[in-house]
């Protein structure tokens, strides 16, 4: 059995590999060696997702990402208006209802339709309140993109989405 320094350098070895070779002497069960191909594994992973209940960007994150994903899967269901229900303060769900009676559009995206991809991040905060800047990701029929930019407003106090206003690209 090799010791683990000899095993380091062999690895070692296996990392400092030229990618453009093709072929490398490899030794079989028997001890005779023959061409083998060299692969080189290269593991890809994902950004972490993580958040916190207790931050308000985090919050305005989950909302639009569970908002957007109902949207996308089954359109307008009472989850949707329940996500509201639990994320948006009461007078701001008055105030977008008259909105979109105004408006006809969904008053959390400004738009009609559902976008392809968001972005949340935090943007400034004061007197008792969070700005955070959302970016959400449009694609026509014809594969063009476009982006809008939100402003949403959040009460420090209760984390709740209390605003929000269109907002012009940074």
């Amino acid at each position: 059995m090799r010791s683990p320094r000899a095993l380091r350098r062999v690895g070692l070895g296996v990392v400092m590999l030229p990618l453009g070779a093709a072929a490398a002497p490899a030794a079989t069960a028997t001890g005779v060696q023959e061409d083998a191909p060299v692969t080189t594994v290269t593991t890809v992973t994902a950004p972490a997702r993580q958040g916190s209940p207790r931050s308000t960007v985090d919050r305005v994150a989950d909302f639009y990402g569970a908002y957007i994903d109902v949207l996308y899967d089954s359109g307008r269901t009472p989850l949707a208006q329940a996500l509201r229900e639990h994320y948006l303060t009461a007078e701001f769900r008055a105030a977008l209802t008259r909105w979109e009676a105004g408006h006809h559009k969904d008053g959390m995206l400004r738009a009609k339709g559902v976008p392809v991809a968001w972005e949340v991040v935090y943007n400034d905060s004061g007197m008792g309140h969070c700005w955070t800047r959302v970016t959400l990701t449009w694609q026509d029929s014809g594969d063009r993109t476009h982006r809008t930019y939100l402003m949403i407003q959040s009460d420090l106090e209760s984390s709740l989405i209390s605003g929000i206003r269109t907002a012009d690209r940074q």
